[in-house]
C-alpha cells in the first residue's frame, strides 16, 4: 500500500518534507506522490501552485542539512485533514530554524492532498 495523506497523515507530514527537501529523487515525482496535479497551498496568505512549490524545492535542498518533524496532532475526517506539527531544519551553513505549522486541507478521492491552508510561526 502506498502511503498517502489519507492513509497516514502523520507519516506524510514526516516523510514529504524529508523526501522533497533532502532527497535526491526528482522533485516533481516527490510532489506528485502526495499531491494532485492541481494542488494548491495557501501558506500564511501566499498562494503556491505546483510550479511555485517545485521552484521552492531546489533552493530548500541547498539550504537544509537535516530536517526533523514532530507531529502533535493529525486528524483525517472524510476528505478533510487537520494537523499541528513542528518542522525543525538544520541549515547547511549553520543554525537551526524551528517552525510550528497549523494545516487544514482537502483530500482527493485517491487520498492525495488537493488543497491545503497553513499558518506558520517561527519558534525559539
Amino acid at each position: 500500500m502506498t502511503l498517502t495523506p489519507r492513509s497516514d497523515l502523520a507519516g506524510y507530514l514526516v516523510r514529504y518534507p524529508k523526501e522533497a527537501g533532502l532527497g535526491g529523487e526528482d522533485p516533481a515525482t516527490v510532489l506528485d506522490r502526495y499531491h494532485t496535479p492541481d494542488y494548491e497551498l495557501l501558506s500564511d496568505g501566499v498562494r503556491l501552485d505546483r510550479q511555485r512549490l517545485l521552484d521552492h524545492i531546489g533552493p530548500a535542498r541547498k539550504r537544509a542539512a537535516a530536517l526533523q518533524v514532530d507531529v502533535e496532532q493529525a486528524l483525517v475526517d472524510g476528505d478533510d485533514v487537520a494537523a499541528r506539527y513542528r518542522l525543525t531544519a538544520e541549515l547547511a551553513k549553520g543554525g537551526v530554524i524551528a517552525t510550528e505549522i497549523y494545516l487544514f486541507g482537502t483530500l482527493a478521492p485517491d487520498g492525495r492532498l488537493r488543497r491545503a491552508v497553513q499558518v506558520t510561526r517561527t519558534v525559539g
